[in-house]
């Protein structure tokens, strides 16, 4: 468990951000740099692009901030590397890699300021702005995904729900979080999707359908200029370059735990300790032995 120590830290920050995904640009001095679809990039002083931010890393970055967060729930001031590393799951070394990216960051023997380690990276997820989140498909996952306050508290705010069934259409359902607050929203037809979306200012879209309507939801995201988008459909949509796509299939994450189960080697699993009546147990001896006298 970390310490709680006085806080250090270096005064204001001085990373910005770029919205292209799967990528984040950064870049100091003011200067955001744009590598393309294939990742964001780092720029020194607002000059040259000198490396790129891996996937990997962006994902990363969200496992930290994770942490630092649950950290300054509990008041946590300062974190170590190794404590945050294991905390991650990942290893100091890949850590200190990841976080290079952001710039001078630790101080070295003292460890992270939590409170301006967790700002700079949701600078570099672009996730001080925040974003409005619309989703396509209320069915039962859209509608537990909608119930999920985890995403108001990380800066996405649902702010409309569509579908195209009429016994859908109309339905209220509670949206926000504890903090917060909650409020309803009610389902709207998907017909009124493009209108809707550039009326609420939407960033991001969620596909919930079922995989049959999965790629006229994301035509429908991509008519309405929302080129960020999340689909839970096991299809792959097709989308113009400049959409940035990210697909979870619950089903695939099953299978690969089926396999990592059927490779793993056999535990040996403790002997449960018999219990005997007191009264039957052959008292021991002077010497310990229940056999010896």
């Amino acid at each position: 468990m970390p310490v709680i120590r006085r806080a250090v830290g270096r005064g204001a920050f001085d990373v910005t951000s770029q919205r292209r995904l799967p990528g984040v640009g950064i870049a100091r001095s003011g200067a955001v740099s744009d590598s393309g679809r294939d990742g964001g990039a780092v720029s020194r002083d607002g000059g040259a692009v000198s490396r790129a931010v891996p996937q990997a890393t962006v994902t990363r970055f969200a496992g930290y901030l994770r942490v630092l967060s649950s950290l300054a729930d509990t008041r946590v001031m300062i974190v170590s590397s190794e404590d945050l590393a294991t905390a991650a799951g990942v290893g100091s070394a890949t850590l200190r890699k990841d976080l290079s990216f952001l710039g001078p960051m630790g101080v070295r023997g003292v460890g992270y300021d939590v409170a301006r380690l967790r700002a700079r990276i949701e600078l570099a997820l672009g996730l001080d702005r925040g974003h409005r989140v619309v989703l396509v498909g209320t069915g039962n996952l859209g509608t537990a995904l909608v119930g999920y306050d985890g995403f108001s508290r990380r800066g996405f705010t649902m702010v409309a729900l569509f579908d195209n069934d009429p016994a859908v259409v109309g339905r209220e359902i509670t949206v926000g979080n504890a903090d917060d607050g909650y409020s309803q929203l009610t389902v709207l037809h998907v017909d009124g999707l493009i209108e809707a979306a550039a009326e609420l200012g939407a960033t991001v879209g969620v596909v919930a359908t079922p995989d049959a309507a999965a790629q006229a939801a994301v035509d429908a995201l991509v008519e309405a200029d929302i080129d960020c988008i999340l689909s839970f459909a096991s299809t792959d949509p097709v989308t113009p370059p400049h959409v940035d796509l990210r697909r979870v299939d619950l089903a695939v994450e099953l299978q690969v735990l089926s396999f990592a189960n059927a490779h793993k080697a056999p535990r040996i699993r403790p002997a449960r300790p018999v219990c005997r009546d007191p009264r039957t147990v052959t008292p021991a001896s002077r010497n310990g032995s229940v056999i010896a006298p």
